[in-house]
């Protein structure tokens, strides 16, 4: 498979993770965000269990401290992560999540550089300006009377800290890959099964029989797209582009996203965009690329979605 190939499937990957939003704001009409969290989860596991199983047959069970590490990247970067990113899409759209999404990679850089010691240089001091004031532009829609009336949409502020989790989970795993000699494949096989398991007695907290029985098709496949495509198909692929094209130059494709999420929004799920929307966009996906030139050493490439 030549490089050209692979990008093109990291394209294809950008499309995955973008359908992920859509297929989100669909499922959180039916179903609670802890549900969709465990739903996603489960229906993953299968594939998952089986490409780690034929992969690494003899590295299957985790051992003594693998566990702790395991288990704190599961809460943090897998439950965490999507039983916000689901609550963020009940109060927001597909488009703003998704452009929120974006500033991953960035906000990863800069705690990277507070608390890893790792070098932020000018320009991507300048990537970090420009993707928060672009964030800025897009969720206040122009208005910055908004700056003194903290009158900030609630999903754009819980997307904002799933983020935050999604960052912290990057740079833990990164450090406990190599501290515990974990693989991704065991790393991602895992912390999907433990989000399952410590998803349990929330999803009972939101009481399934006041929604299973009236969830629609739509509904199911919406999470069924997520499991398969967003999270199995989307992390194998990532994993393929990782080894030929390194993990940097794969890191670019995510500024993919929000484009992806814009368009799909507007023709699926008919969502409105402005002009400072389209803006916002623009500046998020400069500053983000700045903030994560392909230079950069930090990047651990798990899914956002």
């Amino acid at each position: 498979m030549s490089d050209k190939q692979i990008r093109w499937l990291m394209v294809l990957t950008a499309i995955f993770w973008s359908g992920a939003f859509i297929t989100g704001k669909i499922a959180v009409g039916e179903f609670p965000p802890f549900a969709l969290t465990f739903f996603r989860f489960l229906f993953a596991l299968p594939f998952i269990f089986v490409i780690f199983y034929i992969k690494e047959r003899g590295n299957l069970l985790p051992r003594g401290k693998q566990w702790l590490a395991l288990i704190l990247l599961g809460v943090i970067g897998t439950f965490c992560y999507h039983a916000l990113f689901f609550t963020s899409l009940k109060y927001t759209t597909a488009i703003n999540s998704s452009l929120i999404g974006a500033i991953n990679p960035m906000v990863t850089t800069l705690l990277a550089a507070m608390f890893f010691s790792e070098r932020l240089t000018p320009l991507r001091v300048m990537g970090v300006i420009l993707s928060f004031s672009g964030v800025f532009l897009f969720i206040t829609n122009g208005d910055l009377t908004l700056i003194f009336q903290f009158q900030f949409n609630k999903g754009d502020l819980i997307m904002l800290i799933a983020v935050c989790c999604f960052a912290v989970y990057a740079l833990l795993s990164r450090r406990y890959m190599k501290q515990y000699s974990l693989s991704p494949l065991k790393v991602t096989a895992y912390t999907f099964l433990i989000c399952v398991v410590i998803s349990i007695p929330f999803v009972l907290w939101e009481k399934p029989a006041t929604y299973l029985f009236s969830a629609t098709a739509s509904g199911w496949l919406s999470i069924l797209y997520m499991s398969v495509f967003a999270s199995v198909l989307g992390y194998l692929i990532q994993m393929v582009a990782i080894q030929r094209i390194g993990a940097p130059r794969t890191a670019i494709f995510i500024n993919l996203v929000p484009v992806f999420t814009i368009i799909q929004s507007v023709i699926i799920l008919g969502e409105s965009i402005t002009l400072f929307k389209l803006i916002g966009a623009a500046i998020v996906i400069s500053g983000v690329y700045l903030a994560t030139r392909p230079e950069s050493r930090i990047y651990n490439l798990k899914s956002v979605m």
